[in-house]
């Protein structure tokens, strides 16, 4: 029997903050085709039920086109169960047309759906059972236990947290989680063991790396294996720009440090030591190498050189701030920096983060 773990799809989810307009629409619509190429996937696959551990969408209120095309591709597949378990971000939604034999959900009770000696339960967690949920918990030692929860994990209880220590010894074989956004694994006792799938599609550069879903065969064991499934991957990376005086020749160190797969977004962090006075070169090393990927953020994270000497008898305001700074008897030397890094950026006009 072959099952899916997957959670926190976020559909209708909001990239404009993160991405450029055109950016924030592609990837909301790869999003989309991203779970459907998942249902596509478990039907082709002979996979029993999907398992949605939380966060189909991204409010309690969605969008009317994100719950049409997320209740239709479920309709379309009736071969796949499709067991949802609402999130703290859907909470409150439910669905709303024409039964579907193949929609599982549940409730803020243990609910279980059996498929011959595999039973799948699951409770969707509030401010009124967080805690007394563990102890209502009853499982078959004989059968092949998997449970739905969606929550942090946390030593204690309460709303939106996973207490490991109150599942231990419950007979759970597998314990399939939401809310963390990357794919994590271990042991929850002897018998089994826990895991957070992670989300389908990274939807800002604070979710990088591989995104997919976990694929569960159960024979005479349970196998857990996880598949990378997005459209495209985020990777953040740092290239050392060290000595570079313009942003032609910083570019060219990060092509030569940076592989770059055209289908991917990158934010790439430029680090190293520059010359003081060098101004930020992130944007035109952006423009530079916009053609290299799908997308790209540069961002200036290096080190500026001071030459003290260089301002002992300048007579500009610059030179003025440069003494001042080094004659502080009150600041480190690593505070000094800090000052001045930012000041001289705020005398050129620039902007600069503390």
């Amino acid at each position: 029997m072959k099952l899916i773990h997957a959670a926190d799809i976020h559909l209708g989810s909001k990239m404009d903050s993160r991405f450029p307009a055109e950016i924030a629409a592609k990837r909301k619509e790869e999003l989309r085709n991203t779970f459907l190429r998942m249902a596509d996937y478990a039907a082709a696959n002979g996979v029993a039920a999907v398992l949605l551990a939380g966060d189909v969408f991204d409010s309690d209120m969605p969008f009317k086109k994100d719950k049409d095309f997320f209740y239709s591709v479920v309709k379309n597949h009736p071969a796949v169960d499709f067991l949802y378990l609402r999130g703290n971000h859907d909470c409150g939604g439910g669905y709303e047309g024409e039964p579907l034999p193949n929609l599982k959900t549940f409730a803020n009770t243990w609910t279980f759906y059996t498929y011959g000696k595999v039973v799948i339960g699951g409770i969707e967690t509030d401010g009124e059972n967080a805690s007394s949920l563990y102890s209502t918990l009853a499982l078959d030692k004989d059968a092949c236990n998997i449970v739905l929860l969606h929550g942090q994990i946390a030593d204690n209880t309460g709303k939106d947290k996973v207490c490991l220590k109150k599942l231990r010894g419950r007979n759970i074989d597998y314990l399939a989680l939401g809310h963390v956004h990357k794919p994590q694994a271990g042991r929850l006792d002897e018998r089994g063991e826990y895991a957070y799938c992670g989300c389908l599609e990274g939807r800002g550069f604070d979710e990088p790396g591989p995104h997919g879903f976990m694929l569960l065969e159960i024979g005479d064991t349970l196998t857990r294996t996880f598949v990378p499934f997005a459209e495209r991957e985020i990777v953040e990376t740092d290239a050392d720009i060290t000595g570079k005086a313009d942003a032609y020749a910083a570019g060219v160190a990060v092509r030569r440090e940076v592989a770059f797969d055209r289908r991917n977004l990158y934010r790439v962090n430029l680090v190293g030591e520059v010359a003081f006075d060098t101004e930020s070169m992130a944007a035109d090393v952006q423009k530079y190498l916009s053609n290299e990927c799908f997308y790209i953020s540069v961002k200036d994270r290096t080190r500026r050189a001071l030459d003290i000497a260089a301002y002992e008898k300048d007579v500009s305001l610059k030179g003025e701030f440069v003494r001042a700074v080094y004659a502080a008897g009150d600041c480190t030397e690593e505070e000094k920096q800090q000052i001045l890094r930012c000041g001289l950026r705020a005398l050129r006009g620039e902007e600069f983060d503390l």
